[in-house]
């Protein structure tokens, strides 16, 4: 009988416990990685209202997490994505203006993620040159591209050009590949990456209704005068020396030659013409786009012969600037929202990180500025928003610093997937699990190294920010020499303190961290 018994609590010892039960993981994230062209944070109602409504980028942030101090480590379009790529500082990836080459041979975050079984994709602007290896669906644009009838490459084939609204094509495309992976059991990695709202800021048909009776508040420091910062004051980014025609959409019609050096005053060509530029922009409309924009470009050049010369040219030229820029980020504002109704739809929001981002911040208005370069708060900054609903707690916020090439270690960190060691990014994990670790950084190392001799003329230089003080050491020979800002008294960067006796410890301390951080990111 005892033995009997026995036998029967064999099988109830397995089902208690005794015999562990296979446990199936959780199934890898589906990425989706949204990027765009020179979009300030000031341009997005999530961080500030006073410039614009954006309701689906928004969504992002209300459904996840935005980063207060988001930050690039060269601020300009195509050293920026290479950083991104391949998690390195530009002196490591090679990418360090946008002049010099980028070898598509090394290690990128997405072909890691595609040898590691993910469907990999990128489809809008891609800017350095060469088809990326380890994606299966490439459709980008050519160089900059156009805002109107673009001409992509796909999978290495050129195309036509593709009549209609650029921010509206990458989306068209964008929802065309997600619908091909909705279906499977494969996750991916999608790179959705606008053009926009890249200069020259050409609004979709749909918003010039209306557009010139929009007013934007004027940044008190339009007017700046560059007192104490040499380098600011030699730049060529200046709104007033804008090309009226390229960037605020006056005809020939209405004026001959363009008045502006438009960032282009090294030039010494004589057939830069940014009239016919203009003019070759125009062109690409169809028949009906023209119809649309004839009337518009009327009421400007009319407004134009009103105002130059007098003392209300240059906020009608900032007014005039922000109308375009504001509506080329609505129209991406759109589209966003679209595909992520799209993710609702096919049931793939829950298991998706989505991503936005820009490639650097942008200058509208500040120090009279657009572009962006410098290590001033406006461009060194960058939005940065991050949902997953299965981490990430919606509506919360983190105020650490972080880097862009910090994407793709964290990217890789949600996919179980090991960066290699020389990746200088780290994994944001933590931070979106709302567990800042102990060690993190506490200052960030950037350089800018285009040279003087090019557009916009902004000396290189190379910085420390904390998260008060920032120091900036321009390099640039005739441009050598520092300056201090403190970021809690002096927001706007207005006042360079680098003699000032008060911060002498400060400045003391971040000129040792300059040096420790060259060291520790094996700068030249």
């Amino acid at each position: 009988m005892r033995h009997f018994l026995s036998l029967l609590l064999i099988p109830l010892l397995y089902t208690c416990g005794s015999a562990p039960e296979e446990v199936t993981p959780p199934p890898r994230p589906n990425i989706l990685f949204i990027m765009s062209d020179d979009h300030a944070q000031r341009a997005i109602s999530a961080y500030t209202d006073e410039l614009i409504n954006t309701p689906g980028l928004d969504r992002i942030a209300n459904e996840g997490m935005l980063f207060r101090n988001s930050f690039v480590t060269n601020s300009i379009c195509a050293p920026s994505r290479a950083a991104i790529l391949t998690g390195k500082y530009s002196h490591l990836n090679g990418k360090i203006d946008n002049i010099s080459p980028f070898n598509p041979n090394q290690w990128t975050f997405t072909e890691e993620l595609h040898n590691a079984g993910y469907r990999t994709s990128l489809i809008g602007k891609h800017h350095l040159q060469a088809v990326p290896r380890g994606v299966d669906e490439f459709r980008g644009l050519i160089g900059q591209g156009s805002y109107y009838s673009p001409r992509f490459v796909h999978n290495g084939d050129t195309l036509d050009a593709e009549p209609g609204y650029t921010s509206t094509l990458i989306t068209d495309y964008v929802i065309e590949e997600l619908k091909r992976n909705a279906g499977g059991d494969q996750p991916f990695c999608m790179l959705y990456w606008h053009k926009a709202p890249h200069r020259n800021w050409m609004p979709d048909t749909s918003d010039l209704p209306g557009l010139l009776d929009r007013r934007f508040p004027v940044p008190a420091n339009l007017r700046d005068d560059y007192k104490g910062r040499p380098a600011a004051q030699h730049a060529d980014m200046r709104i007033a020396d804008m090309f009226t025609s390229h960037d605020l959409k006056v005809t020939g019609d209405y004026q001959y030659p363009d008045p502006g050096t438009g960032g282009a005053g090294f030039i010494k060509n004589p057939n830069f013409d940014q009239v016919k530029n203009t003019a070759n922009q125009l062109g690409r409309l169809t028949p009906a786009q023209q119809k649309a924009w004839a009337p518009f470009l009327e009421r400007v050049g009319k407004e134009w012969l009103e105002v130059k010369g007098t003392t209300d040219e240059l906020e009608w030229r900032y007014q005039r600037y922000m109308q375009d820029y504001i509506a080329s980020v609505e129209s991406v504002d759109r589209n966003v929202d679209r595909v992520l109704d799209y993710l609702d739809e096919a049931g793939l929001a829950e298991n998706t990180i989505v991503i936005y981002t820009s490639d650097q911040g942008f200058y509208l208005g500040e120090h009279g500025w657009y572009d962006k370069r410098f290590m001033y708060e406006e461009s060194h900054r960058t939005p940065l928003m991050i949902r997953y609903p299965a981490v990430v707690k919606a509506e919360s916020e983190n105020e650490d610093l972080v880097l862009n090439i910090d994407l793709s270690s964290t990217l890789l960190d949600f996919a179980g997937v090991t960066p290699p060691d020389d990746v200088q990014g780290v994994s944001l994990r933590p931070l979106l699990e709302d567990n800042t670790p102990d060690d993190w950084r506490e200052d960030i190392y950037y350089r800018y190294y285009q040279q003087m001799d090019s557009y916009h003329r902004v000396a290189r230089h190379e910085g420390v920010r904390g998260e008060r003080y920032k120091l900036i050491h321009f390099t640039e020979p005739g441009f050598e020499g520092y300056e201090l800002y403190d970021l809690d008294e002096d927001p706007t960067e207005m006042d360079n303190r680098i003699d000032d006796p008060m911060l002498e410890g400060v400045k003391t301390v971040l000129m040792e961290r300059i040096k420790e951080q060259r060291i520790a990111l094996k700068v030249d």
